[in-house]
């Protein structure tokens, strides 16, 4: 007997916990970052250990699924991915459909109760993204079907307007918010160009955009930029040299526009970048490069 009510109460009050941990969605987490959360007075520890789907041993359905960090270049244990239809899929604990873990998963599907999906950035560091569903099984394919809204089923594969909207949240929810904490993480809460540190003013910026080949959103083509000067990056207002040096565009330096102006964008022109201190997590210079070529044909 399902307690719909009960399961769905923990997990609101889960994710608003959650919420509360990590307002910014910045940060990543351990295993010991959420185990401390308590519902009605029980201590409710939120990842998974061991295994990659967690359901407390008084519930019915799975709490929360877990994906662990695959360093470039190596095997994932568990070939999650992407469907045609632009959602994404996590496979069965092993190969037996009536394993308690994916029944607990079933469960989550036939009750349409959310999910916490912990999404390895980095070994051992996690990104928090919720709620998500499960919305379809593929027992031929020994997977599920995940959503990040509840209301999506199997997509029609001519349906091709739905399914660029999918894939748009899909990207949204899932790989800026993990881009996002991993650059941040790397540059430590820091926007790369002046240095401000308010976390909630602070962005990943892409060194060559989504749709290039090379834009994909790994931490070498990010920077951690504060608003204004992302847009201002966007926009070729300023650019930066493959020798991490800052370079404000000619006609902006002469133009007279009251502080902001000023301070915010004049005074930046030859600044160092901050790198993270990471070699591996430094911006690319040979995608610095090719971004650097294009702020110089703007100007």
């Amino acid at each position: 007997m399902v307690d719909e009510q009960y399961e769905y109460s923990v997990r609101k009050a889960a994710m608003d916990w959650l919420h509360m941990q990590n307002p910014s969605g910045s940060r990543l987490l351990r295993y010991e970052d959420v185990a401390s959360f308590t519902f009605e007075g029980r201590r409710i520890p939120l990842m998974p250990t061991q295994q990659g789907i967690r359901k407390p041993a008084h519930m019915s359905a799975a709490l929360s699924i877990r994906t662990t960090f695959t360093p470039p270049g190596e095997a994932p244990p568990y070939e999650d991915a992407m469907g045609k239809d632009g959602l994404p899929r996590y496979k069965y604990r092993g190969t037996d459909p009536q394993h308690h873990e994916n029944v607990a998963l079933r469960t989550a599907l036939e009750y349409r109760l959310p999910l916490i999906w912990f999404v390895g950035a980095q070994s051992g560091l996690y990104v928090p993204v919720y709620p998500v569903w499960i919305v379809g099984e593929e027992k031929s394919e020994l997977q599920f079907v995940l959503a990040f809204d509840r209301s999506d089923v199997l997509l029609a594969s001519d349906d091709t307007d739905r399914r660029h909207y999918v894939e748009r949240v899909t990207k949204e929810r899932l790989h800026q918010t993990v881009f996002r904490a991993q650059v941040l993480q790397a540059y430590e809460q820091s926007c790369a160009i002046c240095r401000l540190r308010h976390v909630s003013l602070l962005e990943a910026a892409h060194i060559l955009p989504d749709g290039h080949p090379r834009g994909l959103p790994v931490v070498p083509n990010g920077l951690s930029l504060c608003k204004m000067h992302h847009a201002a990056y966007d926009q070729n207002l300023l650019g930066i040299r493959p020798d991490f040096v800052v370079e404000v565009r000619a006609d902006v330096l002469r133009e007279h526009d009251g502080p902001m102006l000023l301070h915010g964008l004049q005074e930046m022109d030859g600044v160092p970048l901050l790198v993270p201190a990471s070699r591996s997590a430094r911006p690319d210079p040979s995608r610095l490069e090719e971004r650097y070529k294009e702020f110089l044909q703007a100007g």
